[in-house]
């Protein structure tokens, strides 16, 4: 297991909400399960790189949930305990499982949560600010070294009522991942390629624009490539989907740490097919079953769909 003691180093840090979820889909329902941006994503990044999450869970956090983090060799010297209760989150999908309505949202420990990066993870290489509020995604920047590539996601949200606090975040980033509606919304273009085109001149050098079972789309100063998502015999429950994609991305650009238009092109493939397992059970469940060998077949056969 991973040692989290002194200055050992992680290749990636990811920072935002750890939680407790109450899920029901068409196929099942299931009450109080390891879920947050932060959950998904370091499992999904634990598959390629040294993985440290920073977050904040409350004193009745389960001891079942710390094992899955343990099962990843999730380095943990970020992982905050606070008096009080866990975020806890409860929805509910519809049919075609692409749109949820959620019943509740209890903040709990998580709305005083103050990012404190422990000493080894400010001079990590790679890091990833999941969809908190921008001021947290401001405070953790600034307590990084010199980050060889940063990457953010957001939500509409934080467009609507901290546009300007956003926008800072944005110009210091390298990567920014939207889902189309949260592009449009950023740029008022509805066109998607316009919009994207938009949130590039903002300052980062890679805009990943997410459209759920449609794929993905990269935009850069190179151009426009599309990835599409892989198609899964039956989804269990889309919770933490987008999470997974962007951990699996990010895990395979701290492994391989070059970055260029066909290294992240390449990252995307592989997040996609993360979160393709992912969606096949609810929670971290269908990741905890699979190794790495698995990730690479499906990457195989998905580059034997999509040639032509």
């Amino acid at each position: 297991m991973m040692s989290q003691r002194g200055n050992d180093p992680v290749d990636l840090v990811v920072v935002g909400s750890i939680g407790l979820d109450t899920v029901k889909t068409p196929l099942a329902a299931r009450r109080d399960i390891l879920g947050g941006s932060v959950s998904y994503a370091c499992a999904a990044a634990s598959f390629f790189a040294r993985t440290g999450m920073v977050g904040v869970v409350g004193r009745d956090f389960p001891e079942r949930c710390r094992a899955a983090f343990r099962s990843f060799h999730i380095d943990r010297r970020g992982l905050q305990a606070a008096d009080g209760k866990t975020f806890r989150w409860s929805g509910v999908y519809e049919r075609n499982m692409n749109s949820r309505r959620t019943l509740s949202t209890d903040l709990n420990v998580f709305a005083d949560f103050a990012p404190d990066l422990p000493a080894a993870y400010r001079k990590s290489p790679f890091l990833f600010l999941a969809n908190i509020a921008p001021e947290l995604q401001a405070r953790v920047l600034s307590q990084m070294r010199a980050p060889r590539f940063v990457a953010a996601d957001t939500m509409d949200l934080w467009i609507k009522i901290a546009r300007p606090a956003l926008l800072k975040v944005i110009r210091r980033v390298d990567l920014l991942l939207l889902n189309d509606f949260e592009a449009r919304e950023l740029t008022g273009e509805e066109h998607l390629v316009q919009a994207a085109r938009r949130v590039l001149a903002l300052g980062p050098r890679y805009v990943i624009v997410k459209k759920g079972e449609h794929g993905s789309m990269v935009f850069s100063k190179h151009g426009l490539v599309l990835v599409p998502a892989y198609p899964v015999d039956e989804v269990q429950d889309p919770t933490g989907a987008g999470d997974a994609f962007a951990g699996g991305l990010m895990g395979v650009l701290a492994r391989g740490r070059r970055i260029t238009p066909l290294t992240v092109r390449r990252a995307m493939v592989y997040g996609a097919m993360v979160a393709s397992f992912t969606v096949e059970a609810f929670s971290l469940e269908k990741l905890r079953a699979i190794r790495r060998a698995d990730i690479e077949a499906r990457v195989r056969q998905f580059r034997r769909m999509i040639r032509c």
